[in-house]
C-alpha cells in the first residue's frame, strides 16, 4: 500500500461519499484521470479502516492491496493472501487455485476484510476476481481511469475523483513548501496562477513543488518556464521531482491509457483525434468539429492505412467511426464530455503531453485542419448562436497561440480574421482592437510589411478603430492602408477597392461628407468596371453611395440609386432574402425623406436632420 504523499489533502467530500456507500453495503470504485490522486485517497481510506482496529471493534482483520492492471497481478496477490492466512488446501504452486480459494473464504468468513484493487484497467476480465462482499463483513475499493457502466453495477458505487479545488491546491503548495523548510518559496500572490497553469492536477502540483524545493526557484520564475511552449513537460516536471515514489514521470502517467486505447480502438482514429483535440482550448470545444468535412478528410490520411492488393489504401472516415473513437477516449478518461453532444474538454497538461507526441512534421497540417473545422462551424450571424461564437473565438485564439506560424503560412487562415469580426459583432470593441493590433504585428513579423495579408490585417484594425468610435485613428490608418494597397497591388485590386470603400466610411464618420462622396463614386465605378453590375460588392457600393448622396442632401439621386438596389436585390436574391428586405426598407425611408423635402417651403432650406439617410442602411 503506498505511503501517503507529503501535504496530503483529505478530499473530505469524496471520502464522505465513499464512507456512506460502505455503510450501505456497497463497494466503491474511484474513477478519474491520471494524476488526480485515486491511489492516494484509496490508501488513506484503507488506513482509516485499518486503524479503527485500535479504537473500536470495527477494524480490519484482513487487508489486501492488489495492483489490478491485469488478472495475473490480482491472482498473485490473492494467492499470497491465502498463504499468509494458512487456508487449508492453498497450494502456492497453484496460484490460480489458491486465489479462488481465497475468494471463497472472503465470501464465507465472519472476519472483517478490505480488498483494494488499484488501477483496474479491464473490468470485464476482472469480473470473476471481484470479491463477494454480500455478507456485510467485507468491502471492495477499486481505483480506475475508466467509467464503464459495468463498474457501477452489481452493488457498486462509481465515484468520480477530479482535480483539486483551488483552496486544496493552495493548501497543498503552502504546506508542502513549508514542511520542506522553504516557506519563503510560497508566493500567495502567485500560488493561484501556478495551480491554474497546472490545471489543479495533484500529481503535477506535487512534482512542481518538489522542483521548486530542489532548484530553489521562485514561483514567478517557474511560471515563466511553464508558460514557454517550447519547454517540455519532462524538463518542467522531471523524474527527479518524483519525491513520493509514484514511479513514473508526469507525462507517462497522463498518457498511460493511450496503449489501452490503441488496443480497444477498432477505428484507429482515437490517437489522431486526440492529436487534434490537444490543440483546442482546454475548457471545451464543439464535438461537431471532428465530423466536419475538413476533419474527416484529415483523419482519412492520419490513421494507419490498410493493405489492399499490395497497395496502401485510405478508406473514407465516417461520422460513426469518429463517435466510436471519441467514446473510447472518454472511456479511458483522456477526454471529458458530459453528453455525446456536449463540448469536449481535455486537461491542459494532458493536452500538452499529447502535443509533445505529435511528430513535428505533422503539426502544421493538424493545426490547419483544426482551424478549418473551427471556421466551418462559425455561425453566419454571431448573435444567433452567441455561446458557440464565443467558444470558437477562444479555440481559434488558443490554436494560433500554440501553433504559430502554422495558421499564417503559406497564407493567413481565415479564422484569424473571423475572430476580429466576431468580437465586433459581440460588441467587444476594445478586445477587437487589441486582437487586431496583435494580428497586424504577427503578420508584419511573419509576412513582412508589404504582404497582402499584412495589409488586410491593418485594414481590419482601421475598421475596429472605427467601430469603437476612434474616428481619427481609423482615418489616419485607413489613408495609409489605401496608399500601400495602391502602391503594392495597384488601383484595381479587390483589396484596394475594399480599402477605398473603408476609407470612405471613415470620411463619413468624421463628417467629411464631400470626400466620402467623391471616393464612393469612384468605388462604385471601379466595381462596375472590374466586377460587373451584379457582383455583391457592386450592389453594396451602390447602396453606400446612396448613403453619401443622402448625407450631401442629394435626396433625388439617393432615391434613384435605392430603387435600383432594390430591383437588383429582388432579381438576384429573390423577394424574401434578408438583403432584399433591408433594401426595401431603405427605399421606403428614402421616399419618406424625398416627400418631406418636397413639402418644405422653398424659402426654408432643408436641414441636415431632415435629410439623414436611413439609420439602418448597411455600409
Amino acid at each position: 500500500m503506498p505511503r501517503l504523499a507529503a501535504a496530503f489533502q483529505p478530499r473530505t467530500a469524496i471520502r464522505d461519499h465513499a464512507d456512506g456507500a460502505r455503510r450501505e453495503g456497497r463497494d466503491v470504485v474511484l474513477s478519474g484521470a491520471g494524476g488526480v490522486g485515486k491511489s492516494q485517497l484509496a490508501a488513506s481510506l484503507a488506513r482509516q479502516l485499518r486503524d479503527q482496529e485500535h479504537t473500536t471493534s470495527a477494524g480490519l482483520d484482513v487487508l489486501v492491496w492488489a495492483r489490478a492492471t491485469g488478472p495475473d497481478q490480482i491472482i498473485t496477490a490473492y494467492a499470497e493472501a491465502a498463504g499468509q492466512l494458512h487456508l487449508s488446501g492453498a497450494d502456492q504452486e497453484d496460484e490460480d487455485g489458491a486465489a479462488r480459494l481465497f475468494l471463497r473464504w472472503l465470501a464465507a468468513t465472519q472476519r472483517r476484510w478490505l480488498v483494494v484493487l488499484d488501477d483496474l484497467t479491464d473490468p470485464a476480465a476482472l469480473e470473476e476476481w471481484w470479491p463477494d462482499s454480500g455478507t456485510g463483513n467485507g468491502w471492495v475499493l477499486a481505483t480506475t481511469r475508466r467509467e464503464d457502466a459495468q463498474l457501477s453495477g452489481q452493488g457498486r458505487t462509481l465515484i468520480r475523483l477530479g482535480l483539486y479545488a483551488r483552496d486544496e491546491a493552495g493548501a497543498y503548495l503552502r504546506r508542502r513548501l513549508t514542511d520542506a523548510g522553504h516557506a519563503h518559496l510560497h508566493d500567495p500572490g502567485r500560488a493561484d496562477e501556478l495551480a491554474d497553469e497546472l490545471g489543479d492536477l495533484p500529481l503535477a502540483l506535487g512534482h512542481a513543488a518538489a522542483y521548486l524545493i530542489n532548484t530553489r526557484r521562485t514561483m514567478p520564475d517557474y511560471l515563466t518556464l511553464l508558460r514557454d511552449t517550447s519547454s517540455r513537460l519532462s524538463d518542467l516536471l522531471p523524474p527527479s521531482a518524483d519525491t513520493e515514489g509514484y514511479g513514473r514521470p508526469v507525462t507517462a502517467s497522463l498518457l498511460l491509457s493511450l496503449d489501452a486505447v490503441d488496443e480497444a480502438d477498432t477505428t484507429h482514429l482515437a490517437r489522431p483525434l486526440l492529436h487534434l483535440a490537444s490543440l483546442m482550448e482546454p475548457h471545451g470545444h464543439p464535438a461537431t468539429a471532428w465530423t466536419t468535412s475538413a476533419a474527416l478528410s484529415h483523419l482519412r490520411t492520419a490513421r494507419p492505412p490498410r493493405r489492399r492488393r499490395l497497395r496502401r489504401h485510405h478508406p473514407a472516415v465516417t461520422e460513426s467511426e469518429v463517435r466510436s473513437a471519441l467514446e473510447c477516449l472518454r472511456t479511458y478518461a483522456l477526454i471529458t464530455q458530459d453528453t455525446t453532444t456536449a463540448p469536449i474538454r481535455l486537461h491542459a497538461l494532458t493536452a500538452r503531453a499529447v502535443r509533445e507526441t505529435i511528430p513535428a512534421g505533422m503539426l502544421p497540417a493538424a493545426a490547419r485542419t483544426a482551424a478549418d473545422a473551427i471556421f466551418s462551424l462559425w455561425p453566419r450571424h454571431d448573435h444567433e448562436e452567441r455561446e458557440l461564437a464565443a467558444a470558437l473565438r477562444a479555440n481559434a485564439v488558443h490554436l494560433d497561440d500554440l501553433t504559430r506560424p502554422a495558421l499564417w503560412q503559406p497564407e493567413t487562415h481565415p479564422c484569424i480574421y473571423q475572430v476580429s469580426s466576431s468580437l465586433t459583432d459581440a460588441g467587444l470593441y476594445q478586445q477587437a482592437i487589441e486582437y487586431d493590433e496583435r494580428t497586424a504585428r504577427h503578420s508584419n513579423d511573419i509576412h513582412g510589411p508589404d504582404h497582402p495579408d499584412t495589409l488586410s490585417a491593418r485594414s481590419n484594425l482601421a475598421a475596429s478603430y472605427s467601430d469603437a468610435g476612434r474616428i481619427q485613428e481609423a482615418l489616419d490608418l485607413g489613408e495609409r492602408v489605401l496608399a500601400d494597397y495602391e502602391r503594392i497591388l495597384g488601383d484595381d485590386h479587390p483589396g484596394t477597392l475594399d480599402a477605398r470603400n473603408n476609407l470612405a466610411a471613415s470620411y463619413r464618420d468624421a463628417g467629411r461628407v464631400q470626400e466620402a462622396l467623391a471616393l464612393r463614386e469612384r468605388v462604385l465605378a471601379d466595381y462596375e468596371r472590374i466586377l460587373g453590375d451584379d457582383h455583391p460588392g457592386t450592389l453594396t457600393a451602390r447602396n453606400n453611395l446612396a448613403n453619401s448622396y443622402s448625407d450631401a442632401g442629394r435626396i433625388q439621386e439617393a432615391l434613384v440609386l435605392r430603387e435600383r438596389v432594390l430591383a437588383d436585390r429582388e432579381r438576384i436574391l429573390g423577394d424574401d432574402h434578408p438583403d432584399t428586405l433591408t433594401a426595401r426598407n431603405n427605399l421606403a425611408r428614402a421616399r419618406d425623406a424625398a416627400a418631406a423635402v418636397q413639402q418644405l417651403d422653398t424659402a426654408t432650406p432643408a436641414t441636415a436632420a431632415d435629410l439623414q439617410p436611413p439609420s439602418d442602411a448597411p455600409e
